[in-house]
């Protein structure tokens, strides 16, 4: 029996296989998506490994401080007394300003890097040019020397270490695309003996040696670190490129979570696909399901035979997808390595083959998973169905309705608490209870699909019927009639559309709301950064007398407070941004208050003078302070390394004399100032001090803002695949339409409905199974996007009205539906063609 059960299984599979062909490149389409996605995170993680190993330079030792701390003196003296070392290049790194041609530093400082004498030690690459090798010579990345209008052989002007400023000649262009220390900002390169003239905060990093021929370079790397003490650690360089990779792993496991959340999404979609064509197929073979019924086959046997037949289906579809995967991944990595400049990177977009084992294994175990629902329908499929006159029926519905219900209730008004408690609970968890409560609401919103969707077809449909007429009405009569099939295939453009809506709308709320938010949480729009710790006194001055500018000079001192070096920070609260947090509660702060960061309350004691200052006469033994609530992130806004704000009369009863210094000043523009014009002004009051760099709050805008943009275009073109896998749902449920509704359309050609009328109205039916899941889904995904934007702005900005304002959002959402439309329309090619061929006499024979 078990023999002659597999042989049908086979025989009807192969029947029925045409049918299945599109439901089969859904799947195909998720499992190649898998595969290309993990190449995708492997290949990111290459570049950075690469990278970081590029970086370590090809000394065969390799000497560092433990944990990142510098080396100690006189280390390098010491390794080149070891008799196997023939030769030691010193790493020192520093800081300094490469100065524009207005004489004003780039706003970014520059990592300054030794050049080795010896240049099989030099680990930084050259793109072009020569290197430095004698006193007044440098080399510059690309990107700095474009910003300061240099070339090859021009002139640079840089700070000087001591002060004042120096030209030198640009000698040559460094390659920074591939390096991690050198590639996130301006990078310049000095010969070693020159770096302490231009550096400042210069330290000791590395170690890179040469060895005697012969010499064994593990035994020399025990030797170094048995001379230098726990301080160092020494490697070979195998083991130095191993440990620049270690972070890699960890890197990689976050890019392959985030990008197989979007896998599993467009698996989900997949899975639905699968579902429902199985499950209108099956009912279109009700009255066969029924005859193997009557002839002996068991519930047991019929839901065998179907989960066979979706085992095949995923066999075949994992394979395909697999090999697809496989030409496009090998695709990308010849185009990837041909066109891009890669530079010492070697990558490959190709993963391992336990990658295609799994993803295969994956891809068959969905399609099994799906078919579970509509086996188990089928074997409910009485033996008395036989008799039916039709050979399809609507199959029965698995489980008690009761308990759908129930959980359907429970899961929708559970994520609505959810959603209301993330959005306006403010919680510290507010994001994680918007995500839940839109995970369970979307839930029941899937379960009530068949309730919910068709009164979307019903209200679009009204817009088709006056300028489509008969064929219009046709349209939405027959995909109301069949709510089921209806809502099952529109639930699949539904779920891809509602995450991407709800991507583009959170980021677009957030980009929209992000110049609002900082201005809320920024005290000044500028703060001044100089090398020097502290901003001279004439600068000071300078910008005082610059009309446009509200100025604002944070003082600091560094005192023990309740046993620790803290560094207390005051300024004139009347020059700050009065909406940013903690300055309301320091414009009201009394002598002996304060405003202290990380949560510390009650009162804090100060003891003595300034731990860097002798005690100076008449100085307290020690004085209290008490903390006031409402302003604790405010030390931490005005200097990085505050955490207890004082008025000035404070500080100055804490700090006499000149211990307390200006660590940096902040800069508002005054009423009636502009945001450039008030930089413009800046820039002239300090061009008497080349070493003082400014920070813009608008430019931080920018560049959060571009990285948004960025991320919204990863995520639209990655939960594109689930828009294609829904798009072949659709085409799957019309082409079965089609072989179901075969004596329909004979009789509607019979009665005068011409071939292209019957290609519109399927085109009519595809456009609006796609369109009403894409239209519930971006209401839904505006709803969802718009509370988590809200939960992350923390109710500070309103994001209906950013939203309503985002042209940019709005946009996307409306190319996200436009994109349904074309889907739709490409979705019922094939049935239409079909039907359009199909002959009058032929049709009106089928039963």
């Amino acid at each position: 029996m078990s023999s002659s059960l597999f042989a049908f299984t086979v025989k009807d599979f192969r029947a029925q296989l045409r049918q299945l062909v599109l439901t089969g490149a859904a799947v195909a389409v998720g499992v190649a998506f898998l595969v290309l996605s993990v190449g995708g995170a492997g290949a990111l993680v290459q570049s950075y490994e690469q990278s970081a190993a590029a970086d370590v330079g090809g000394a065969p030792v390799q000497v560092t401080g433990r944990d990142g701390a510098p080396l100690p003196a006189g280390a390098a003296a010491r390794t080149a007394k070891i008799p196997q070392v023939s030769g030691v290049a010193e790493r020192l790194v520093g800081h300094a300003n490469v100065l524009t041609p207005a004489g004003r530093p780039l706003d970014d400082r520059a990592l300054v890097t030794s050049v080795a004498a010896d240049p099989a030690l030099r680990w930084q690459r050259l793109d072009t040019g020569q290197w430095p090798e004698r006193a007044g010579e440098i080399v510059l990345d690309r990107d700095s020397a474009a910003r300061v209008g240099a070339g090859v052989g021009d002139t640079v002007r840089l700070t000087r270490a001591a002060g004042g400023t120096a030209d030198v000649r640009l000698t040559g262009l460094l390659d920074t695309s591939a390096s991690q220390a050198l590639g996130s900002q301006p990078a310049i390169g000095i010969p070693y003996a020159q770096t302490a003239t231009y550096a400042t905060g210069l330290r000791a990093t590395h170690l890179d040696l040469t060895l005697r021929p012969g010499a064994d370079a593990l035994a020399v790397a025990k030797d170094v670190k048995k001379r230098l003490g726990d301080g160092v650690t020494a490697r070979t360089h195998a083991g130095a490129v191993d440990e620049a990779k270690q972070s890699g792993r960890t890197m990689y496991a976050i890019v392959l979570t985030a990008a197989l959340s979007f896998v599993l999404i467009a698996m989900a979609v997949a899975r639905m696909v699968v579902t429902n064509t199985f499950s209108v197929v099956l009912a279109q073979r009700a009255r066969q399901l029924a005859l193997l019924r009557c002839v002996g086959t068991d519930r047991d046997q019929v839901r065998r035979i179907i989960r066979r037949q979706g085992l095949m289906l995923g066999v075949l579809a994992s394979g395909a997808g697999l090999a697809a995967g496989a030409g496009a991944c090998a695709l990308g990595t010849a185009l990837l390595n041909g066109l891009a400049d890669l530079g010492p990177l070697d990558i490959s977009l190709m993963p391992g083959r336990w990658t295609f084992v799994l993803g295969g294994l994956f891809g068959v175990l969905l399609t099994l998973w799906a078919v579970r629902k509509p086996a188990r329908a089928a074997s409910a499929v009485p033996p008395v169905a036989a008799l039916a006159a039709s050979g399809a029926a609507q199959l029965p519905e698995p489980g008690s309705r009761a308990l759908r219900e129930t959980v359907s209730l429970l899961l929708l008004v559970s994520g609505t608490g959810f959603l209301a408690l993330g959005a306006f609970g403010g919680s510290a968890l507010s994001l994680l209870a918007v995500t839940l409560g839109a995970i369970l609401t979307f839930f029941a919103v899937l379960r009530y699909a068949r309730y919910v969707l068709p009164p979307f077809v019903a209200v679009i449909g009204l817009a088709l019927r006056r300028p489509f007429g008969t064929v219009g009405r046709l349209s939405v009569q027959q995909l109301r009639a069949n709510a089921g099939r209806t809502s099952a295939a529109a639930s699949a453009m539904l779920v891809g559309v509602t995450v991407a809506v709800s991507a583009v709308t959170a980021i677009g709320v957030t980009k929209g709301g992000l110049e609002e938010m900082l201005a809320g949480r920024m005290p000044a729009v500028f703060a001044l950064d100089s090398d020097a710790d502290r901003v001279p006194a004439d600068a000071v001055a300078a910008l005082r007398a610059t009309p446009g500018l509200t100025v604002a000079p944070v003082r600091t001192a560094t005192l023990t407070v309740d046993g620790q070096r803290t560094v207390v920070a005051t300024a004139d609260p009347a020059a700050l941004n009065p909406d940013a947090e903690g300055v309301a509660a320091a414009r009201t702060l009394k002598d002996g208050e304060a405003l202290a960061y990380a949560g510390r309350s009650g009162s804090l004691t100060v003891k003595g003078t300034p731990a860097t200052s002798p005690a100076s006469p008449g100085s307290p033994a020690s004085t209290r302070l008490t903390v006031v609530a409402g302003g604790g992130a405010l030390p931490l806004s005005l200097f990085p390394e505050a955490t207890v704000y004082v008025n000035g009369a404070t500080l100055d009863r804490l700090a006499p004399g000149a211990a307390a210094h200006t660590s940096t000043v902040l800069v508002n523009p005054a009423d009636g100032t502009g945001h450039d014009e008030a930089r413009a002004a800046v820039d002239r009051a300090l061009a008497a001090h080349p070493d003082i760099r400014i920070a813009d709050t608008g430019s931080d805008a920018a560049l959060v803002r571009s990285m948004l943009d960025r991320m919204m275009l990863v995520v639209t073109v990655l939960l594109g695949f689930s828009m294609c896998i829904a798009a072949l749902g659709v085409a799957a449920t019309l082409m079965l339409t089609v072989e179901e509704r075969t004596t329909e359309f004979g009789m509607l050609r019979a009665i005068g409905l011409a071939g292209d009328q019957l290609r519109r109205m399927l085109t009519l039916e595809s456009v609006l199974l796609a369109l009403s899941g894409a239209l519930a889904g971006t209401l839904l995904g505006l709803v969802y996007g718009t509370l988590a934007a809200r939960s992350v702005m923390g109710g500070r900005v309103s994001p209906l009205d950013i939203l309503a304002s985002s042209g940019g959002t709005a946009l996307t959402v409306l190319g996200i539906l436009t994109a349904t439309v074309l889907t739709g329309v490409a979705a019922s090619v094939l049935p239409a063609r079909r039907v359009r061929r199909m002959a009058v006499v032929d049709a009106l024979r089928a039963s």
